[in-house]
């Protein structure tokens, strides 16, 4: 597993004129955003001291300690929020944090490597793994999905994928 933290939320920028902050949460249930702070930035540089307002489209009005002014709230616009590992919930076997599955070898059912996965991405219909190509700047979208991706070994490091057919 990576590093100790893990990307709960994002600063949307400013909401209103005193100094309250419209943030994105990416918890499954929104609201614990709250109870993972203090957050930091990525470089935990800056720490922020999260209280929840209220639900507005596409997320939630903050207030954070240190943020006074619109200028200020409007500064940290686009700032990832990091919460550490060990506040968030353990998870269930079938499930994974995103930043765990980014940088795994992807591995067809026979043991020929199909990539390693870039990126995470979820549209809605369920979540995708942007698969490099090796020796390759070509990625491969791959259903995150049962069927495509059977094993997940973290330990290992590598995912067992059985892609449908003409995908790679």
């Amino acid at each position: 597993m990576k590093d100790g933290k893990i990307c709960v939320g994002a600063i949307g920028g400013a909401y209103g004129v005193r100094g309250e902050l419209r943030v994105k949460s990416f918890c499954a249930v929104p609201e614990d955003i709250e109870a993972y702070s203090p957050l930091t930035s990525e470089d935990g540089q800056q720490v922020f001291h999260l209280a929840l307002v209220r639900q507005i489209k596409n997320g939630f009005a903050a207030r954070i300690v240190e943020v006074a002014t619109k200028e200020q709230a409007d500064a940290l616009k686009g700032t990832q929020l990091f919460a550490q590992r060990g506040q968030l919930p353990s998870l269930p076997d079938d499930e994974y944090y995103h930043t765990d599955l980014i940088g795994l070898a992807v591995l067809d059912t026979g043991g020929e490597e199909l990539g390693t996965v870039k990126s995470v991405q979820d549209h809605g219909a369920g979540d995708i793994l942007e698969v490099q190509r090796p020796a390759s700047s070509e990625t491969v979208l791959l259903p995150f999905t049962l069927a495509a991706v059977p094993t997940v070994d973290l330990a290992a490091g590598r995912i067992i994928a059985d892609p449908p057919d003409g995908l790679f």
